[in-house]
């Protein structure tokens, strides 16, 4: 997946060529003319990826009719096209555009959010799923935001560049050491600011924890905001309707300081679970729209090596509040 991006992302003099040549074709157009480029590449893309995709979501999903796996397929796929080519070549619309293909249901609740926080900010949790730049780059014209990306890749730089450019705020996991990050997030919080975070994130360094009952690794940062600062974390998914149209869904506010009595590490390992089932409900409604279908079998762990109960479910020493303070 990341070498097709790579192609497509690898001369930026080139993009900006083509950028400007199809600003004069209208939306129909480049909308058709994406769906048949995710036909052809559903095509090309051969036997062991589609493999790979049908072992992948009957694992998650279960077992289903053959002709479900080729529908999710080619819509992944689909979304994949239409996702990249909006960030490139689509992102200078955002502004002026964003209202006729951006649709936005439960709005009110980051208002009921903030209104919990008591002058604090709020998390926004998200999985990979849709066109998430886009999202981000929509709170963050409603709120002061930031975000937690992964920008080390040279294939992704570019997209990250693209909402750089536009004002969007974030922070890279691989280059920002982890104490600094939680500090920086945490004061932006303090502040009454926003954090988008996408829980699904995988890094072998990360805490253990459960997805779609398997062992595997995520960060801890909403839980770990939300206990420790007792604010609430608003999930949030968004979805692509038909071509470049899009929904975005905000959730009923989680009080997680609520649930929990503490924010220690059992606690926050508890809270990760809690979170991860929201990403297990998005997955399951909107399934040819999460990114990670074609790598997630190399995020799970080996259960057999690891104690499965609350109480030890990181393998090296978490990051403590009193650190991060």
């Amino acid at each position: 997946m990341y070498e097709w991006i790579g192609r497509l992302t690898s001369n930026e003099r080139n993009l900006a060529r083509i950028e400007k040549g199809l600003r004069m074709f209208p939306d129909r157009l480049m909308a058709d003319s994406c769906t048949v480029l995710s036909l052809i590449l559903y095509a090309a893309v051969g036997t062991t990826f589609l493999r790979r995709m049908k072992s992948n979501l009957s694992d998650l999903l279960g077992e289903m009719p053959g002709d479900s796996y080729t529908r999710i397929t080619r819509k992944y796929l689909q979304n994949v096209v239409f996702t990249l080519y909006e960030i490139l070549f689509r992102s200078d619309q955002l502004q002026a555009n964003s209202k006729a293909f951006l649709s936005v249901q439960g709005e009110e609740h980051l208002e009921e959010a903030y209104r919990l926080a008591m002058g604090k900010g709020m998390v926004v949790y998200t999985p990979h799923i849709g066109n998430f730049f886009f999202y981000y780059w929509y709170l963050s014209q409603k709120f002061d935001c930031l975000t937690v990306a992964s920008a080390g890749s040279p294939e992704l730089k570019p997209l990250y560049g693209k909402f750089a450019a536009l004002g969007c705020k974030g922070l890279d996991y691989d280059s920002v050491p982890q104490l600094e990050m939680y500090r920086t997030l945490r004061r932006h919080v303090l502040r009454g600011g926003v954090v988008f975070i996408l829980g699904d994130f995988w890094r072998p360094n990360f805490s253990l924890t459960r997805l779609f009952g398997k062992l595997t690794r995520s960060p801890e940062g909403a839980a770990m905001l939300a206990l420790e600062l007792q604010v609430p974390v608003v999930p949030f998914y968004g979805y692509r309707m038909k071509g470049f149209h899009h929904r975005l869904v905000f959730g009923t506010p989680i009080e997680l300081y609520k649930q929990f009595e503490h924010s220690g590490r059992k606690e926050r390992a508890a809270a990760n679970v809690v979170l991860n089932s929201f990403i297990e409900q998005v997955i399951r409604e909107q399934p040819a729209s999460w990114f990670y279908w074609f790598n997630v079998h190399e995020r799970w762990e080996n259960a057999g090596a690891h104690k499965l109960d609350f109480t030890d479910l990181q393998d090296s020493k978490p990051l403590t509040t009193a650190e991060a303070g």
